[in-house]
């Protein structure tokens, strides 16, 4: 029986580099688009509010269409909440950096949460993460993405302070949900403060006695 004729596909070592990792020569436009909405959305929203920034200035500030924005985005809102999804994970970020390589548990602690005090003095948290994102997105959702971000973070460093005997062994979960709250509460004040950089050092040495009481 006679064969069929081959197909004419190159052989691999014939194809370009890209083509045989099956990744991009560059970047997508889109994400390019995606974080230029983003990057003007956070601009934007942190010097004047949700409230005050119109759709037509965001895309202008991002030199992109009306179409890309809806493209990428379901609404303002929705441009909203992926900006401050995006503070969230840089502030996440920034801790770990922080207390990356610290060997002492309550050193650990320290630092972790005068790294989150010092965040919350930046304008763009203030306005974006605290002052507006209740607002926008609703107790419950941003509840849901501070948690989502920050909970580990938090019960890490009290599971490591319980293991390393520097705090009483209790359920690390709900105290870890407690402590959150606190922490909240805390970053509000700076928020609301008209002097952010002196609530926030008002506020960490009470913060600080709280987690101290549960040692041993």
């Amino acid at each position: 029986m006679s064969r069929g004729k081959r197909s004419a596909a190159a052989p691999a070592a014939e194809r370009p580099a890209a083509a045989q990792r099956g990744a991009p020569a560059r970047p997508a436009r889109g994400d390019a688009t995606r974080e230029a909405l983003l990057r003007a959305g956070r601009r934007l929203f942190a010097e004047r509010g949700f409230a005050g920034v119109g759709t037509e200035e965001i895309v202008a500030e991002a030199g992109v269409t009306r179409g890309a924005l809806y493209h990428h985005f379901a609404d303002k809102r929705d441009l909203f909440r992926a900006v401050h999804e995006q503070l969230e994970q840089a502030l996440v970020a920034d801790i770990g950096e922080r207390i990356g390589g610290i060997e002492d548990p309550w050193e650990l602690i320290v630092t972790g949460v005068g790294a989150f005090l010092d965040s919350c003095t930046d304008p763009a948290v203030r306005r974006i993460a605290l002052l507006d994102a209740p607002a926008v997105l609703g107790w419950a959702e941003w509840r849901e993405i501070d948690a989502r971000y920050g909970l580990g973070l938090i019960g890490f460093g009290l599971q490591n302070a319980m293991d390393r005997g520097v705090l009483a062994q209790r359920p690390v979960r709900p105290l870890a949900h407690l402590l959150m709250g606190a922490m909240a509460e805390a970053a509000m004040v700076i928020a609301s403060a008209e002097d952010p950089a002196a609530a926030r050092d008002e506020v960490e040495a009470p913060l600080l006695a709280l987690v101290e009481g549960l040692g041993k």
